[in-house]
């Protein structure tokens, strides 16, 4: 049955969709990426990024060692922070008493400074000045003080 100039058409055979392999994961999928490849590459990006901040944040550490006067390179972070707090206090002519510090008993000259409950800073008193010598671990503290 056919009406003037029209003309049934045909009707339309959809070819089936094909799942497509991924080349590098081999996952199947129908969309023109795989997403998971995608994350992982995110991620692997993520982690590199957080890896280098690490880095960066470690060498900015490692640069303040060189400004300070005694070494406090092998002490945990809170007790370097603490130790600076008390050698910059003592720079400026606080007293070391301020810091809860004492005379040594042996040595009048000498002065212990507690930095936190297990670290002791040992200091020297020159003409007046406290001149920080180096921060100790309460066990060394205690063996290398006489009568301790």
């Amino acid at each position: 049955m056919e009406v003037s100039g029209y003309k049934p058409t045909p009707p339309k055979l959809a070819m089936p969709r094909r799942k497509r392999i991924c080349p590098s994961c081999g996952r199947k999928g129908y969309g023109k990426i795989c997403h998971y490849c995608e994350q992982q590459k995110a991620a692997i990006e993520r982690q590199e990024r957080t890896l280098n901040e690490k880095r960066q944040k470690k060498k900015e550490w490692e640069a303040t060692f060189e400004q300070d006067p005694i070494d406090l390179r092998a002490l945990p972070d809170h007790v370097v922070v603490k130790a600076r707090n008390i050698i910059m206090g003592l720079s400026n002519e606080q007293n070391y008493r301020y810091f809860g510090g004492k005379r040594l008993r042996h040595n009048r000259q000498i002065i212990s400074i507690p930095v936190t409950r297990n670290y002791r800073m040992i200091c020297r008193n020159d003409n007046g000045n406290t001149l920080p010598l180096e921060v100790l671990s309460h066990e060394d503290y205690n063996v290398c003080k006489p009568g301790g």
